[in-house]
């Protein structure tokens, strides 16, 4: 679940990361009055998506006067802002973010994230804040350093002041740089998050160490037990279809391909996506719809799959070991009836009760294709959605 600068901001301050001061804005006039709250002279625009790569998209104004506050938010709520990381049908900006400007000495790049392969949280940092970290990564690998936190004993003075010696800290920034590592590091493990990102971490020209912005993703399978957190969502950022998915708690994630996938089992899920990728297409979806999966619940996700416009055919890949193949078979043949089908599907079955689900299939009377194993349903979707 990812949530606002703002919010993100808030959450940090809690734990003591010094960020500048600001407001959050819904209106123009709501804009204009944090400015004078906040007293300037030198304020800062920004616009709040779930997205990064907002200043070069003009998300993000540096102004020195309450006239231009008010022009700067007039542009920019209601403006669909178009980003790297939004792709070509961009964000819609419905909330600002009006903060005191900052008199910016240095920029650095600091992150905390899940290191799976470790299973530790580790620490990126690069002395090249303020730019696209990807391309640090591309151009000047050399210039980024990581540190993974040992679990068991937490994080220690000496890798705050390690992470400050790479970020080139001196005197008084080593200890403020400890103190914000420490608070962000708190702040990680008490919330539950997958993904910290302050992008630029500041050194100002009075020599103060604070976090200019601040990107934080949480792990949706934690949130239970942050109810402060759950009402930080922000539905206007999320896809429809995937709100959707979760009231029937189905994990679905929209792509950008034409086959949609229904499968149980992420890794089940995994293999068809890349097998559908080796036979020429692209999947619309990942979607499991779990080991103990209703028949309302296998209803709701082929209807959410048929409600995206880009999907030309469907293929759904079942092993059933807790699933019945039957339950499938029953939710595919009463979501088919309840929605026009102008799409081919195909269906694999394998596992518990999987000739009654293939009988139930034969019955309907439905214009559904057979897969004998994965390898053969995925060439016949790829063969229909091409028309062969």
């Amino acid at each position: 679940m990812n949530i606002h600068e703002y919010q993100a901001k808030e959450v940090l301050r809690a734990f003591g990361a010094p960020t500048p001061k600001g407001k959050a804005a819904f209106t123009v006039e709501e804009a204009v009055a944090a400015a004078k709250e906040l007293g300037g002279p030198v304020w800062v625009v920004k616009a709040q998506i779930h997205a990064g790569g907002r200043g070069k998209g003009g998300g993000v104004k540096v102004v020195k006067s309450i006239e231009d506050v008010r022009r700067e938010a007039e542009r920019m709520l209601g403006m669909t802002l178009i980003t790297h990381q939004t792709g070509p049908q961009g964000r819609v900006v419905r909330r600002l973010y009006i903060e005191d400007g900052s008199a910016i000495e240095r920029e650095l790049y600091l992150s905390a994230l899940v290191d799976r392969e470790t299973s530790r949280i580790a620490f990126i940092v690069s002395t090249e804040g303020g730019m696209d970290i990807e391309e640090v990564a591309k151009h000047t690998p050399e210039k980024i350093q990581t540190f993974h936190i040992d679990p068991a004993a937490g994080l220690s003075a000496h890798t705050g002041r390690s992470i400050a010696t790479a970020l080139k800290l001196q005197g008084d920034q080593v200890k403020q740089a400890g103190a914000v590592i420490d608070s962000l590091y708190r702040a990680f493990v008490a919330k539950d998050m997958s993904l910290l990102e302050i992008n630029p971490l500041v050194v100002t020209k009075s020599g103060q160490v604070i976090c200019l912005d601040a990107k934080v993703n949480f792990d949706d399978n934690a949130l239970y037990r942050h109810k402060d957190v759950q009402e930080l969502r922000d539905p206007d950022e999320e896809d429809p279809s995937e709100l959707e998915a979760g009231k029937y708690d189905l994990n679905y994630i929209k792509l950008d391909g034409s086959i949609g996938c229904m499968v149980n089992g992420a890794g089940l899920a995994m293999a068809t996506m890349d097998i559908i990728k080796l036979y020429g297409e692209e999947p619309a979806n990942f979607l499991d719809v779990g080991g103990g999966a209703s028949k309302e619940k296998v209803t709701a996700a082929l209807k959410i799959i048929l409600s995206d416009p880009n999907v030309k055919g469907i293929l759904v890949n079942i092993f059933g070991g807790i699933m019945r193949c039957d339950i499938i078979a029953d939710g595919i043949v009463a979501a088919a009836k309840e929605v026009s089908l102008s799409v081919p599907v195909v269906v694999r079955l394998e596992g518990t009760n999987v000739q009654q689900g293939k009988d139930i299939l034969a019955k309907s009377g439905l214009p559904i294709i057979s897969g004998n194993d994965l390898a053969d349903g995925a060439q016949k979707i790829v063969a229909a959605v091409r028309g062969r």
